[in-house]
């Protein structure tokens, strides 16, 4: 018996390329939905969170840990906890927010946009009081600067980020800005102070095993490509392109590359410059970090300036496309007019609150004195011998004194309750309710205690007065008998 066999022409095959691609695409849209729908529940899991500092710490974890290398995912993050932030009246993450858009646009090379919305992280964050956060915002406002080489404004804010972090205790934070006050020491050629900071930051990093810590490599690198310490530069840059690879974060690899270039043309090593100059450029290509081609493209062109004219050309060409992204005269002109505004409404800040100071230190000392009378009048009528005194004053110059003291207690306290409490009212007044329970029963003893004394004083005043009466009356009558 002969079977028949239907044979599939070999066009009406499935293709199975296609069938791969289809199979990738749906791959890729579903991690993408998955990373989407995670990022959602961490952003909620933000707004969730009542602890002011545990709130904070998720908001970085997340920062850090997701987009990082990734612009147009950071705005898309920074846009959603925006929104969020906003129904719930969230000061704290609607600065978050904002530093999330600002660092996307500058990732972006958008640094006038970026700039803005870092302002307003700053500000939002210093109107909410939390001391990390405020330390993160300005941290993270300062690249801006870097990036564009305006060292002094950078290093003021890192400066302030410092010590914020440091008053706050935070240790993540604390080894960005050292890192980042390393690399602004570096540019203005002050190496030792960059060297403490640096070696500073990757202390911190490997204490806590921080991921961030190839940063702090780099700059490493590039201090001792400055002193001429060679071997320690080839050694750090090399750790910092190893990590980078591992992480496969591009955004970190092409500053990676650019220092191990800059080592090799330290070391005179022309063809090895040429070639990490050549991986930090490719890398750039189909990515929206045009501008980190500025370092890279100098090289190049400057080597080729004696050899090659097209090449030298070439780059030149892409240095100065990436040169003008981040410094053409629009530019220039818009980021001037906001650091203006900027260093004006700070200014305008500090005046305000050193007037606020003034005022509250005023406030006090006016507390201090109406204590400091009610005291004594207190005081006077229990220990005054000349006349009796009612109860009902007693309690009167009690009741005024408790109310004064409690105002008093207000005035010093009210800087420290709004820091704990975030400015919440509720837990302002559970605050304010619980000093004012611990006042009363003080208030009562005391009221006792006065009222016993003034009893008993008025009683020796009535028994004095009634004896000094009868011996007058005793002189009196014995002057008459004698008469």
């Amino acid at each position: 018996m002969l079977f028949k066999v239907k044979i599939t022409p070999l066009k009406s095959r499935p293709n199975f390329k296609i069938i791969l691609a289809f199979a990738c695409f749906i791959l890729s849209f579903q991690n993408s939905f998955s990373q989407d729908k995670t990022i959602d529940v961490a952003l909620n899991n933000i707004i969730a969170e009542k602890n002011e500092n545990k709130k904070v710490d998720l908001y970085l974890d997340l920062y850090i840990r997701k987009p990082y290398d990734n612009p147009a995912l950071l705005i898309e993050m920074g846009k959603k906890l925006l929104s969020l932030s906003q129904k719930t009246n969230d000061i704290a993450m609607q600065a978050g927010a904002n530093s999330m858009l600002g660092h996307g646009f500058r990732f972006l090379g958008n640094s006038v946009k970026g700039l803005k919305y870092h302002q307003t992280a700053v500000d939002l964050a210093r109107e909410n009081g939390n001391v990390v956060l405020v330390a993160f915002s300005k941290n993270q406002m300062a690249h801006v600067y870097k990036d564009r080489g305006e060292n002094k404004q950078a290093l003021e804010l890192y400066l302030s980020a410092k010590a914020l972090a440091e008053k706050g205790k935070n240790q993540q934070v604390l080894i960005y800005v050292n890192m980042n006050l390393g690399y602004i020491y570096l540019n203005m050629e002050q190496f030792d102070a960059a060297l403490t900071c640096t070696q500073k930051a990757y202390e911190l990093s490997l204490k806590i095993n921080s991921k961030i810590r190839n940063g702090s490599l780099l700059v490493l690198g590039l201090i001792h490509t400055k002193l001429g310490n060679l071997q320690l530069a080839y050694a750090y840059c090399k750790m910092a392109v190893k990590d980078e690879i591992e992480r496969g974060n591009k955004r970190w690899l092409i500053p990676a590359y650019t220092g191990l270039a800059e080592y090799f043309k330290k070391a005179n090593q022309v063809d090895s410059c040429l070639i990490y100059s050549k991986k930090a450029i490719g890398l750039v290509k189909n990515t929206p970090f045009f501008y980190l081609s500025i370092g890279p493209a100098k090289m190049i062109a400057d080597i080729y300036k004696k050899s090659n004219c097209d090449s030298t050309l070439k780059y030149l060409e892409i240095y100065q496309n990436a040169n003008d992204s981040l410094f053409s005269k629009k530019n220039n002109e818009q980021m001037q007019s906001m650091t203006f505004d900027d260093n004006m409404h700070q200014i305008e800040l500090a005046r305000g609150k050193k007037e606020q100071e003034e005022e509250q230190k005023h406030q006090i000392q006016f507390a201090l004195i109406a204590i400091g009378i009610v005291v004594l009048l207190f005081l006077y009528l229990l220990l005054s011998r000349s006349f009796i005194t009612s109860t009902q004053l007693i309690e009167f110059f009690g009741v005024m004194a408790l109310l004064i003291v409690f105002e008093f207690l207000n005035l010093i306290l009210h800087p420290f309750l709004e820091n704990i409490t975030n400015h919440t009212p509720i837990l302002m007044l559970l605050a304010l309710v619980c000093i004012a329970g611990m006042l009363i029963p003080l208030h009562h003893k005391l009221e006792k205690w006065a009222t016993n004394k003034l009893v008993k004083k008025n009683k020796e005043v009535r028994l004095a007065n009634a004896k000094k009466t009868i011996e007058t009356l005793k002189e009196e009558e014995a002057s008459g008998e004698e008469k």
